[in-house]
């Protein structure tokens, strides 16, 4: 017998769909659009549907439709995988900013220092003809690795890791150049994955990686330059403590933080990166410094549907406000490298009988391409 095709399978779902709510105004028929679905136990309430297992479908009009994450999934899934000829962008541990109405992503990919590609729409990117930090300029010669840029009070720095050392180099464009003041790293012990976080009260801290248990995260607190750290508040965050992030090396590394009503929450990734099973995951805490807990639940975000190497990412809001996940995976099954860059979404969800909102990533990414 032959084999029914996807987009007949989800045709039957559309018709019935339409059969039973008649119609709407752009109502979503599946699970709710906003942050306050509620989590019972483990898992989502019965009535919603996991986007593991089922696309997103709404309704404009009576007239049922596909929601466009869900869309493109479903075109991966009917074209086998195949991308058209477009090539998709080549960034390893990848940071957007936005700034000013368009898209800036920098990672890891050249020899030569760190890369910048632009885009106005998340999904077709141009790549700057120009490293927005050459070697020239920074501390070290090779291995320039994990850029994150930030833009504050008028200029732009950029936190990043050179030759196993963090650094950090200042410009007055996103698209650089950016340079060091001084060609040094911010401290003489071997260190990566520095990322920078500013409280409400305005003390800045970095979050790092130091090769102390396999690879860990520490924080220190910044001083008013955000260039110098202030050694004395160095202060352990996460190890390896989960079975999860043990498959494949000790590795608890690529720390991202955000706040939410007065709680941190610090995102990484766990494995080694050429790891199938490199994923991300959370914790919790109550003060900047701890004590972080993971969720029982981790990862939040591992080999989602085609890709293995999932990890190494950054959170950012687009031009709509909504929160989103960049993160890089391995080029195919086989290849590790050149790792891509790809895009998701996030979301706070209430559980129902903690009543704390847990931070959710969405498997259903795009994919991004080069112009």
């Amino acid at each position: 017998m032959k084999r029914i095709s996807i987009i007949w399978i989800c045709a039957v779902i559309v018709f019935v769909l339409q059969a039973q709510y008649g119609r709407a105004d752009y109502r979503k028929l599946t699970a709710p659009e906003s942050s306050d679905m509620i989590l019972s136990g483990d898992g989502i309430n019965s009535q919603e549907t996991s986007a593991k297992d089922a696309f997103i479908i709404f309704e404009k009009d009576g007239t049922p439709f596909l929601s466009d994450d869900s869309a493109r999934s479903l075109q991966r899934q009917e074209t086998g995988g195949s991308d058209a000829g477009m090539k998709r962008v080549p960034l390893a541990d990848p940071f957007i900013l936005t700034y000013e109405n368009k898209y800036y992503a920098y990672g890891t990919s050249s020899p030569d220092g760190i890369v910048v590609y632009t885009s106005d729409d998340l999904e077709y990117w141009t790549k700057n003809p120009v490293l927005a930090l050459h070697k020239d300029n920074s501390y070290a010669e090779r291995r320039f690795w994990a850029p994150e840029v930030y833009y504050v009070n008028g200029k732009f720095y950029m936190y990043y890791s050179a030759d196993e050392h963090i650094c950090v180099a200042t410009g007055d464009s996103p698209l650089g150049p950016f340079k060091q003041d001084r060609h040094e790293p911010m401290m003489d012990e071997k260190a990566i994955d520095n990322s920078l976080f500013i409280d409400d009260d305005g003390k800045a801290y970095l979050f790092f990686v130091r090769f102390t248990d396999g690879n860990a995260v520490w924080v220190a607190e910044l001083n008013d330059d955000l260039k110098t750290l202030k050694m004395e508040t160095l202060h352990l965050c996460l190890h390896v403590s989960q079975d999860w992030e043990n498959i494949m090396a000790r590795v608890n590394e690529g720390p991202f933080v955000i706040k939410r009503n007065g709680i941190y929450y610090m995102t990484y990734s766990a494995n080694h990166y050429q790891s199938h099973d490199y994923g991300i995951g959370v914790a919790m805490a109550n003060q900047i410094m701890g004590n972080w807990e993971k969720y029982a639940s981790n990862p939040l975000l591992r080999r989602p549907p085609g890709l293995f190497g999932a990890g190494h990412h950054c959170l950012f809001k687009d031009k709509n406000g909504r929160l989103c996940v960049a993160f890089h995976a391995h080029k195919s099954n086989n290849a590790v490298h050149p790792r891509e860059m790809y895009i998701t979404t996030a979301e706070f969800i209430q559980n129902q009988n903690t009543g704390e909102y847990m931070l959710s990533i969405s498997p259903d990414y795009r994919i991004p391409y080069v112009k």
